[in-house]
């Protein structure tokens, strides 16, 4: 069902088409997300959780943010515990991981809760990750970045395969609805993108389809340029860590692959038709790992880790802490089962074992990547 916001979004998105002609994938993506006043993710209706058109993974348990509290924790201790550690989470959506991660400061780490200084940053105004942020750059220089599922929501380029030529998917209008159309792409950028991660596209069959985050590579240049410069007996002085779905280049790129990653989400369902309901929809794809690396090391960081989630919450304690958690309060799963009470607790139990693995489930969030990048 179209909405009074769809609509007059609609209508801006065809108007600026009738005037500069048809706009590239990305452009429309971008208003359909980002437009002031009617984009998907500046608008004030609930999008995130249960309740919402997606989830993450502080929806699922408290134990992820645990989780990355005891990972900031190490980051920490390799900085030699400065008193005043400061972690800028970007793209932080509601604030739950950070209220998560300073929860469980407070209760597990007390030294650390005290040095924490933790601040979050939005993309709602769609321009950059600094957007919503109750700091500055200048007022700011982060030991970490932290983002969760942030670049996945940057607009991206589409092209496709036809007759081993590479066209880029367009944006265009007929009858007052939005249609695709393929022509030569308007920046040389995109080809040589493909050609840089070495994927090759010559060779795949026709209609092959594959995304471009052009912004993901500014982003990362924009990321390296805020963690502080080195102290000269200092060997690290800063991180990034950023978790998403996605690939490695030659696992994202590949001929079976044929129409991309592309997806769209309403009210938790997938759909495939990135056109219909703009500011009313998710809009999302796949990163390239490859290229977030690559433009890290080029701005002068370093690969620390690159691992699955569920490798890396594993590497974190996820399932220690289930396992302290069971014996802390599951207790009359043991000694009353059969009571009312026991039973409650049992399905409690269940519940929480259910959602860490779906934490760590290797075919859904358990294959989400870990990056952590060093300065």
């Amino acid at each position: 069902m179209t909405t009074p916001t769809s609509s007059a979004l609609l209508a801006l998105i065809i108007e600026r088409i009738q005037g500069e002609g048809p706009i590239s994938f990305a452009d429309y993506m971008r208003m359909a997300l980002y437009e002031p006043g009617y984009g998907y993710y500046v608008t004030q209706a609930k999008r995130i959780g249960w309740e919402g058109d997606y989830y993450t993974s502080t929806d699922i348990s408290d134990l992820f943010a645990h989780c990355v509290g005891r990972q900031l924790l190490e980051m920490w201790q390799w900085l030699d515990q400065p008193e005043r550690f400061v972690v800028l989470e970007q793209g932080a959506g509601r604030g739950h991981l950070a209220e998560g991660v300073q929860a469980w400061a407070q209760n597990e780490e007390p030294a650390f809760a005290t040095a924490l200084s933790y601040h979050i940053a939005d993309i709602r105004l769609g321009r950059d990750a600094l957007s919503e942020s109750d700091v500055t750059e200048q007022e700011i220089r982060p030991h970490v970045l932290l983002s969760n599922e942030l670049v996945d929501a940057f607009p991206v380029h589409i092209v496709e395969v036809r007759d081993q030529h590479l066209y880029e998917v367009y944006v265009d209008t007929q009858h007052g609805r939005l249609h695709e159309v393929l022509d030569e792409p308007r920046c040389a950028e995109l080809a040589a993108y493909l050609e840089r991660y070495k994927v090759p596209w010559q060779t795949f069959s026709n209609g092959w389809r594959g995304e471009i985050n052009l912004n993901a590579l500014r982003w990362m240049e924009q990321s390296a340029s805020l963690l502080p410069a080195a102290p000269a007996r200092r060997k690290l002085h800063g991180f990034l860590l950023a978790i998403d779905y996605g690939d490695k280049a030659r696992d994202l790129y590949t001929p079976e692959r044929r129409r991309g990653t592309l997806a769209c989400y309403f009210q938790h369902q997938l759909t495939e038709r990135p056109l219909q309901r703009p500011g009313e929809q998710d809009i999302t794809a796949h990163v390239n790992f490859s290229a977030l690396i690559g433009a890290g090391r080029q701005h002068g960081l370093r690969l620390h880790q690159f691992a699955t989630q569920r490798e890396w919450l594993i590497q974190y304690g996820i399932h220690e802490e289930l396992e302290r958690v069971r014996q802390r309060d599951f207790a009359l799963i043991e000694t009353a089962r059969a009571s009312d009470q026991g039973q409650v607790a049992l399905l409690q139990w269940y519940n929480l074992r259910h959602r860490v693995a779906a934490l760590t489930d290797m075919a859904g969030m358990g294959n989400f990547k870990v990056l952590i990048m060093k300065h």
